[in-house]
């Protein structure tokens, strides 16, 4: 399987269209939630892009199948936000791909560590990052949706 990663705006089309997909699970997962809404974490374009963050849209035979983004919260330190692939590319590796991928670029913008929080309803989510090296820390964006928060040391 081939995926290949480009950092693009998050309000591409491309972009936009995987962001939409994501807030919708979201909102049916968790009641209505809006990810726009006051008190949520921000997760503007401006959040992923340079010189602190990034925006990955990974591509198969041309098609956007999964996102995520690499924003920046502090000296060293960057967040992982808006993962996401769709439901057709699930269970496939993919995350594992997208991560990696994410990983890499908070290397490339200076992040040592990486962050990321989600929710109750993703224990899949929670297992795979733990397999994948983050360990739990104390809630650190204020997320109220969140219920498990992770690091990673780079």
């Amino acid at each position: 399987m081939s995926i290949t990663f480009v950092p693009l705006a998050s309000d591409a089309p491309e972009a936009e269209r995987l962001l939409a997909e994501y807030a919708a699970e979201i909102a049916a997962m968790y009641d209505g939630a809006d990810l726009a809404a006051p008190g949520m974490p921000s997760g503007s374009p401006a959040d992923f892009a340079p010189p602190g963050g990034t925006f990955l849209v990974g591509f198969r035979d041309g098609e956007a199948v999964c996102c995520g983004a690499v924003k920046g919260i502090g000296p060293e330190v960057g967040e992982i936000k808006r993962m996401y692939v769709v439901p057709d590319a699930r269970r496939q590796g993919i995350a594992r791909l997208l991560l990696a991928a994410l990983e890499d670029a908070a290397r490339s913008l200076g992040h040592g560590t990486v962050r990321m929080d989600t929710g109750s309803k993703h224990q899949h989510a929670v297992a795979f990052y733990e397999a994948s090296g983050y360990r739990p820390i104390a809630d650190y964006n204020q997320n109220p949706l969140a219920t498990w928060f992770g690091e990673k040391v780079l």
